[in-house]
């Protein structure tokens, strides 16, 4: 489906009246990546997200625009894709197996958004697109898939989503390689395990860039280490692909993993693109409609299934159509927007919240490659003196920002950073500053649709809390530190 300022033209479907539908506008091209009002400005203006004008109650009274700065669990979805989405929702059906004009025109849709996810990953001629729930999902499905016997690396820095999958797969030997202190370490500690390795298939999983510290990763040369040792390798690009260009081929990665609500699209889809011979080969991911050729019931009352050797294998079931096609349009409108431009414009709120960090006293920003290392919008901390999860809570009832507190589905990794192995976080409530900080961190992230003053007001509010304390007090409700009265200050 093609965006325009007057009408958007359905794709062709298999009837010849189909092909004469049209699906009203959706938004004009024009507001993606709309220019600083400076023709010399290098960055554009925050691309428009729901929410962004949403206000919310503060404890202190009054109301506040809300500071969304949670983009690495869920970014919001951009008003390009919910608006195309809209445009869409009239038209919905069911794919694949229907007769009717609305069934055709939905699955013409469905493929058109794998083929525009393939492009969008630099997709190699044969590589499959499937679409999967999420990035869990995507990676639990390759995990179903591997070859028996497999032999895994993984490195303890990853998210659980790619940490714990492969200690589920059938007759898998899993390695998992300890912390690395520079990309270089990285590398190296790769080329010894698997040049210790057995013979047999071998698969390497590796983030793109970290969910906790948001330094990226050297994906192109792990995979070269991967395979130079005869090892395959899938990218974990759930945190990367929503600030830089991810190409399948130039980083010469097997398998790309990511969600879509990360990547600004909402509606609970994933997607995992790559080679199609382990997918082939294997037994369905799920079993049921749309994953078979054929059933037959044999004689014995048995039933007997052929199963599909394309994409449909691993997509059992009615798909998320709309899911997929947020992805689709979140592709297209980031990259109409230019990732070139929107990583500059996330480089300058980088600097803006580390600066604004710096000069608070006792925040320790986390890092595993060290100060110096590229990162994308995510960066977690901790204050000396302060309970992360009582920081956070005050930060949002006090001030309206939205920030994550936790080890944030990365547990190994944050207590390597912390130097923590204890699981007590201590109580929330008034910070002691003799008490150090506790076993968990403050993660602000952020991406294409933050304004520059929410950084701002971020980083003023972490220094009027450290410099004054709270202005309510907070205790620990139901596992979450919540406001429970004024304070002193």
């Amino acid at each position: 489906m093609t965006v325009s300022t007057a009408a958007t033209t359905a794709p062709a479907a298999s009837s010849p009246a189909a092909s004469t539908a049209t699906v009203p506008a959706a938004v004009p091209a024009a507001v993606v990546g709309a220019e600083c009002a400076d023709p010399a400005c290098a960055c554009p203006e925050p691309l428009p997200v729901l929410g962004r004008d949403v206000t919310v109650p503060l404890v202190t009274g009054g109301d506040v625009t809300y500071a969304a700065l949670d983009y690495a669990a869920s970014a919001p979805a951009l008003q390009r894709v919910w608006d195309d989405v809209a445009a869409y929702a009239p038209y919905y059906g069911s794919v694949h197996r229907g007769a009717g004009y609305l069934s055709q025109l939905s699955t013409d849709l469905f493929e058109q958004s794998r083929a525009t996810v393939a492009e969008f990953l630099g997709c190699r001629p044969d590589d499959q697109v499937v679409f999967t729930r999420s990035t869990t999902d995507s990676l639990n499905l390759l995990a179903a898939v591997l070859p028996a016997g497999t032999h895994v690396f993984v490195f303890e820095t990853e998210h659980h989503a790619a940490l714990l999958p492969w200690q589920r797969a059938k007759g898998a030997q899993v390695t998992c390689l300890p912390a690395p202190r520079t990309p270089e370490e990285a590398v190296a500690a790769l080329d010894v395990a698997l040049h210790g390795a057995p013979k047999g298939s071998k698969l390497v999983c590796v983030t793109g860039a970290s969910n906790v510290t948001g330094e990226v990763w050297p994906v192109r040369r792990l995979a070269a280490a991967a395979h130079r040792h005869g090892a395959r390798i899938v990218l974990d690009a759930a945190q990367l692909v929503p600030h830089r260009a991810v190409d399948v081929t130039e980083l010469d990665v097997d398998w790309v993993a990511f969600s879509g609500h990360k990547l600004y699209a909402p509606f609970g889809s994933g997607v995992l693109a790559g080679r199609p011979d382990w997918l082939r080969e294997a037994e369905p991911y799920l079993a049921g409609g749309g994953a078979t050729r054929t059933v037959a019931r044999r004689a014995d009352g048995s039933v007997e299934a052929e199963w599909h050797t394309t994409v449909a294998r691993h997509e059992a079931g009615s798909p998320n159509v709309i899911g997929a096609y947020a992805i689709a349009s979140a592709c297209r409108a980031l990259t109409e927007a230019g990732f070139d431009r929107l990583a500059a414009r996330e480089r300058r709120l980088l600097g803006l919240l580390r600066e604004g960090l710096a000069a608070v006293p006792g925040v320790r920003v986390l890092s595993l490659f060290g100060e110096d290392s590229e990162r994308v919008g995510v960066l977690s901390f901790v204050v000396s003196g302060w309970n992360s999860s009582h920081l956070a809570a005050a930060l949002s009832a006090e001030y309206g920002i939205g920030v994550r507190d936790g080890l944030f589905c990365a547990h190994p990794l944050v207590r390597h950073l912390l130097g923590a192995e204890s699981e007590d976080l201590g109580a929330c409530g008034s910070p002691d500053p003799g008490a150090g900080f506790n076993g968990n961190a403050v993660r602000v992230s952020f991406g294409a649709g933050t304004p520059e003053e929410h950084i701002r007001r971020c980083t003023a509010a972490v220094a009027t809390l450290v410099r004054e304390g709270a202005a309510w007090t907070y205790a620990t409700e139901s596992g979450r530190c919540v406001p429970v009265g004024p304070g002193e200050r």
